[in-house]
């Protein structure tokens, strides 16, 4: 998460505590993590469930899960820690004590002002209080959850034997750690980029496959030899 100063918040995960929390999610256990105050776009002090640890400790390569809410971020051991902030204590308002009844100055009642009398044969109707106008307020603005900004760059890498792999970052921030792709989808992927950039892809796929098949026909070559052996030391 982006905005964060150098130095390490206080409490943050160290690399022990990274190891250890890698370890626990892949046992299958259940660790929760609280956002220290160098977390950009959430409350410090909020509880999150981790759900990934990346295998390169780089960058923002802890995944989690807020609580209430179903996306998931990436934060850096900077961001999180494993201790649980204490609650605040709960402030309660005293009311003045009333004064004293005696304590208060009686005044005198003051007499009710005498009105004329009508004059006989009329009558004046009784003038009605304008009603009140209600007062209507405005519906509160829903908060709408801190935006990521910056470009967006997606690297698509493969390695000789033809293995891909796709990532995705905001800005400096990695969002998308690097993530196995089939060929197939490369591929698909090819025909609809630029021909430049599809004739890169396409040749990658195909001296990967020319790779594949030399080696397949290598390993039948193993196999045969080996079955050949096989067969010249059976015993009938």
């Amino acid at each position: 998460m982006a905005g964060r100063g150098s130095a390490a918040a206080r409490g943050a995960l160290t690399d022990d505590d990274v190891t250890a929390v890698r370890d626990e999610v892949a046992a299958g256990t259940t660790v929760t993590v609280w956002f220290t105050a160098a977390a950009v776009g959430v409350p410090a002090g909020g509880s999150a469930k981790v759900v990934a640890v990346g295998d390169v400790a780089e960058g923002d390569f802890i995944q989690v899960r807020p609580a209430g809410s179903r996306d998931t971020m990436f934060c850096s051991p900077n961001e999180l820690t494993r201790t649980r902030p204490a609650r605040r204590p709960a402030t309660t308002r005293q009311r003045p004590k009333p004064a004293a009844d005696d304590a208060l100055p009686t005044e005198a009642p003051t007499p009710a002002p005498v009105l004329p009398a009508p004059a006989p044969g009329r009558s004046r109707a009784p003038q009605e209080e304008p009603a009140a106008t209600p007062v209507t307020k405005a519906p509160a603005r829903p908060r709408k959850r801190a935006e990521r900004s910056g470009p967006v760059s997606v690297s698509l890498t493969s390695t000789v034997d033809g293995d891909w792999a796709v990532e995705v970052r905001v800005g400096t921030k990695r969002v998308v750690p690097a993530t196995p792709l089939p060929a197939t989808e490369v591929a698909a992927v090819a025909r609809s980029l630029p021909p430049a950039v599809a004739e890169v892809m396409t040749s990658a796929l195909a001296e990967a496959r020319r790779r594949q098949e030399e080696r397949v026909a290598q390993l039948r070559e193993e196999l045969d030899a080996a079955q050949r052996t096989l067969d010249q030391l059976g015993v009938d």
